[in-house]
């Protein structure tokens, strides 16, 4: 706890911390749960800490601060990570009247699972690419080639996305607000916007999530879910009862507290804006957080050199290895950083291949099409047996768990190869992939 909470002013504000601190130095004999028995301020609803639930005493002050931070009418502090907040968002708009929802081909994994229990219908849209490397949807370009998806009751969009691609929203609240749609942001990797105006979701969204563990000093799970007005917050209060867990971890919640309150790394913004757009090697986006190297097909290799040097990246994706930076971050850490990728870079001179080019430009014109498998028998095969196979169920690399191979895909050597590669992976079973069972031909 003492070494993540290093801001002694940030913590005089912060309630649910000020709340521990007082209660840890008074006499206490724990007859209630957790069955630790109150070891490192982990401890349950009591008469003294307030009730995350029904919250009216430091979690509801602590709520009511970083409502105001974010520019919401409304935050909810989650301890379940932006996962349950995804799931409460979807859950709102639902009872707000939205069926369906436009979403692009590879959000997180919880939209497709969410809309999948709750009966939403989602208009699966495409995603271009550039250098093998997703971008964010214009609504330009949205009207142009999926007119029909824009039919869709509610907008969920994901901005930050995994490559620091930010959404453009004035253009997509101004289209939500002449079609009277709900609009809907994942905003798990982005906390840190919240300093700048242009590309946080909060001045915009009726809904949005911010995964403050990602980006800001919190400890893992710890998110915010927050809503526009005050009939998305009433909706958003039914939601997350239904999602969020009745045991919530109190060292999560403060620390959610202080990561919103934490202030901005000016010094460090600046270094990494300077770093991503000036070095040809790096992805040049809008979130100075996501520092993508690119290494194209020896990524992997890349990758498993920097952990043996004891330097882990956030993910891979056999193009581009991507470090996560925070305005938590020492100068020191930046600096091992930019070294380390200087001499990586000549270590690896591979830029991305031509060919390589050409295979994401061209995956990039498929249209996603309409998954439905009906009472279809669906059976685990080994994922090199796999290939050429109709894939039951998404899967991909972990993290982002965005879809590499998506249900109703033919699935493609290639990608398994990748797959196979990675460090981690989602949808693979004990080494093998679900697909749809083929009838044998007579």
């Amino acid at each position: 706890m003492k070494g993540l909470f290093r801001d002694k002013k940030v913590l005089k504000t912060c309630h649910i911390y000020q709340m521990l601190r007082a209660q840890s130095k008074k006499r206490h004999a724990s007859f209630h749960t957790p069955g630790h028995k109150r070891k490192s301020w982990d401890i349950t609803e009591l008469s003294y800490s307030d009730n995350l639930s029904a919250p009216r005493g430091c979690i509801a002050e602590a709520e009511k601060d970083i409502a105001r931070i974010l520019g919401a009418k409304q935050s909810f502090i989650l301890t379940d990570g932006s996962t349950s907040g995804v799931l409460a968002m979807l859950y709102a708009a639902k009872t707000l009247g939205a069926r369906t929802v436009a979403v692009c081909e590879n959000p997180h994994k919880s939209v497709f699972n969410g809309c999948a229990v709750l009966g939403l219908q989602p208009l699966v849209y495409g995603v271009k690419k550039k250098k093998n490397i997703p971008l964010q949807p214009t609504m330009s370009a949205l009207k142009c080639e999926y007119p029909e998806v824009l039919l869709a009751d509610a907008l969920f969009f994901t901005s930050p996305d995994y490559y620091g691609n930010t959404a453009d929203w004035e253009e997509i609240r101004k289209f939500c607000d002449e079609t009277g749609k709900w609009l809907l942001v994942d905003g798990a990797h982005g906390g840190h916007l919240h300093f700048d105006g242009k590309l946080y979701a909060g001045g915009y969204a009726d809904f949005w999530v911010d995964g403050v563990h990602k980006s800001l000093p919190a400890f893992t799970q710890g998110a915010v879910v927050s809503a526009k007005d005050e009939r998305c917050a009433d909706a958003l209060q039914r939601a997350v009862d239904a999602f969020r867990t009745t045991s919530p971890s109190y060292p999560i919640m403060a620390s959610v507290e202080y990561a919103v309150k934490y202030p901005r790394n000016e010094w460090l913004e600046r270094q990494a804006n300077g770093w991503i757009q000036t070095h040809e090697r790096i992805y040049a986006a809008n979130d100075w957080t996501k520092i993508c190297a690119v290494f194209g097909d020896r990524a992997f290799e890349a990758e498993k050199s920097l952990e043996s040097e004891g330097i882990y990246a956030e993910f891979c994706d056999g193009n581009i290895v991507m470090f996560y930076l925070s305005p938590y971050m020492s100068k020191k850490q930046f600096s091992l950083l930019t070294k380390t990728l200087r001499r990586y870079f000549i270590k690896y001179p591979l830029p991305l291949c031509e060919e390589q080019e050409k295979r994401a430009e061209k995956e990039a014109q498929r249209n996603p099409a309409p998954v439905v498998f009906g009472n279809a028998e669906k059976i685990w095969l080994d994922i090199d047996q796999a290939i050429g196979h109709i894939c039951a169920e998404n899967c991909g690399l972990f993290p982002p768990c965005t879809p590499l191979i998506k249900a109703g895909e033919r699935i493609e050597k290639e990608k398994i190869e990748l797959m196979k590669k990675s460090i981690n992976v989602y949808g693979v079973l004990n080494g093998k992939i679900k697909v749809l069972k083929e009838k044998e031909k007579e």
